[in-house]
């Protein structure tokens, strides 16, 4: 690394400027990904955190897919359901967008209709109580033992559980007589699974559409062109910073052929010369991307309690990843090209 500590020494100001630039694209990279993780949970965590492996919907109509808003296998299924092969529990959910009263506040919620005592229905669901999200909880102050109205019934709260949005909504679990004066509501069957449950079979002998937990996200209405949308932006962003190293180490590289060249006359192996500008790069892509992730994650823990935001590894250490691999395939592919013996030539 000889070359490259000693580029690094004396030219600072443009070394600090390309790790200012590669500190901002980081940046971006970061805030956009947490972003879409957290808008991600805010559509979706009532569904994976569905202590069922499968959801069976009602078969779709030709040209459509499943969906959780037009779904209709009703709890009259059961029966049938429970008898098949390899299906070891079953429990009926419907799912309606509703309005919930706390204390004269009316609030856009998703009511969740389960009944009490099937393995999806949280602990402390009754027929005369409900369990909310913390979101709803924090936003109207509501905890363990107040009483909310949906419609013209009241019900005690009986729980507060994590992890439950729907459609950037908050949660609430309650019996299903409570989602009767919704209009109805889409209507699934969550599964439990063991050994010999096969898909096929399952939807030939039920006649129902039947997904894991994880691929029914994409029953989720918003859910894909959303996520689709932002891991598009994420994408354009890596491509833009592969651009923007690759640009520099272009131009760094071409100021440097008599360097390269006096180094190939007196020895130095192509290799050689490759893996100390390799060693540059990483450097600077590793200062300038930390400090930004760095920057990135302070700001999503403060913008946490106004925007959907996750902070974790696969929101921060991922991202600077991809974009130290991206940074380095891109300036590889300058370096790997230039022919020190051609640029001592031009030197003389």
């Amino acid at each position: 690394m000889f070359l490259a500590l000693r580029d690094l020494r004396f030219a600072k100001g443009r070394f600090a400027l390309m790790g200012a630039v590669i500190g901002l694209i980081s940046l971006l990279v970061v805030l956009l990904t947490g972003l879409t993780a957290g808008l991600s949970q805010q559509s979706v965590s009532a569904i994976t955190s569905l202590p069922g492996d499968h959801v069976a919907f009602s078969t779709p109509a030709d040209g459509e897919s499943a969906s959780y808003s037009s779904s209709r296998l009703a709890a009259s299924r059961l029966p049938a359901i429970e008898k098949q092969k390899g299906v070891t529990d079953a429990a009926a959910l419907t799912i309606a967008p509703g309005r919930v009263d706390v204390g004269g506040h009316d609030t856009a919620v998703s009511l969740f209709g389960a009944a009490p005592g099937s393995f999806v229905a949280p602990r402390g669901l009754t027929p005369s109580s409900v369990v909310i999200s913390t979101d709803l909880a924090d936003e109207q102050h509501v905890s363990v033992g107040d009483t909310v109205r949906i419609g013209r019934t009241s019900y005690a709260v009986a729980g507060v559980v994590d992890d439950a949005s729907f459609n950037h909504t908050p949660v609430v679990w309650a019996p299903p007589s409570a989602l009767a004066g919704t209009g109805g509501g889409g209507e699934v069957i969550a599964l439990r699974t063991g050994d010999g449950f096969d898909t096929r079979a399952f939807q030939q002998a039920v006649g129902a559409k039947v997904m894991t937990t994880d691929d029914s996200l994409s029953a989720i209405g918003s859910y894909t062109a959303e996520n689709g949308s932002l891991t598009l932006m994420r994408a354009l962003l890596l491509a833009v910073s592969a651009l923007v190293v690759g640009a520099f180490f272009t131009v760094w590289t071409i100021q440097r052929t008599l360097d390269l060249a006096v180094l190939k006359a007196v020895g130095a192996r192509t290799g050689y010369l490759v893996r100390d500008a390799m060693s540059q790069a990483l450097v600077l892509l590793l200062v300038g991307g930390g400090i930004g992730t760095l920057v990135a994650a302070g700001l999503g823990t403060l913008a946490g309690n106004a925007v959907p935001f996750v902070v974790d590894a696969s929101t921060t250490v991922i991202p600077l990843l991809m974009l130290v691999a991206v940074g380095m395939v891109a300036a590889l592919r300058r370096i790997s090209t230039v022919d020190p013996i051609t640029a001592l030539g031009a030197a003389r």
